[in-house]
């Protein structure tokens, strides 16, 4: 076996490694949140050594961190993918929002994207991830200011508007004791909210 195989099936080996310690942590820090999780459990539970975890992570934040960038990645593929069909800028909002406030309903979302990662990163860093979502609600409200149906001095301030809505929305069905019911009435009222704000679907279309 030369080297350069040698090295790339390390290499292989390290990430399929790294990937089902991520898997195994996502499951922990979902069930149990990230001040009942210890390293020492995750390292159990993977079935990993200590030498080889923290190879990968050098501790339970930058371990979290790789959760939740693994989980953001996932939730922002089942974004994509909802939205690409979307006929204009606002039923790309509509439907992004609403997909957003359904994926708030996951257990797993709950716990680490909305319950422990403000409090592990802080509200900044965790606000700060929001700023993609952010951009694409200010194009879409934009959309709406050139159709008319916004006034356009207040496409900014709607947008954060909109984007804080949606996290304090996903939040009440977090923490709600009926998180099904919650999300229902949630997607409702954004629903209603987005109508009221930029106009029922098709108008800025047919305008």
């Amino acid at each position: 076996m030369n080297t350069a195989h040698r090295t790339n099936k390390n290499v292989e080996r390290g990430r399929a490694t790294r990937a089902h310690v991520i898997e195994v942590a996502t499951r922990l820090f979902a069930e149990q949140g990230y001040d009942g999780t210890s390293i020492e459990a995750v390292q159990a539970a993977a079935g990993v050594s200590r030498g080889s975890l923290y190879h990968h992570f050098p501790g339970k934040e930058a371990l979290f961190l790789a959760v939740l960038e693994d989980l953001g990645g996932r939730l922002g593929a089942e974004m994509t993918a909802a939205i690409q069909d979307a006929a204009n800028p606002l039923d790309m909002l509509r439907i992004g929002c609403v997909t957003w406030i359904r994926q708030a309903g996951d257990p797993v979302v709950q716990q680490i994207a909305l319950i422990d990662a403000p409090a592990v990163l802080g509200w900044q860093r965790w606000r700060e991830l929001d700023e993609p979502a952010l951009d694409m609600i200010r194009y879409a409200i934009g959309y709406a200011a050139e159709a008319g149906t916004v006034d356009p001095r207040h496409v900014d301030v709607f947008a954060h508007i909109v984007m804080a809505t949606l996290n304090e929305v996903a939040m009440m069905i977090a923490l709600a004791s009926d998180s099904a019911a919650t999300l229902k009435t949630g997607e409702s009222a954004v629903n209603d909210l987005l109508d009221r704000l930029v106009g029922a679907p098709g108008r800025a279309a047919a305008n």
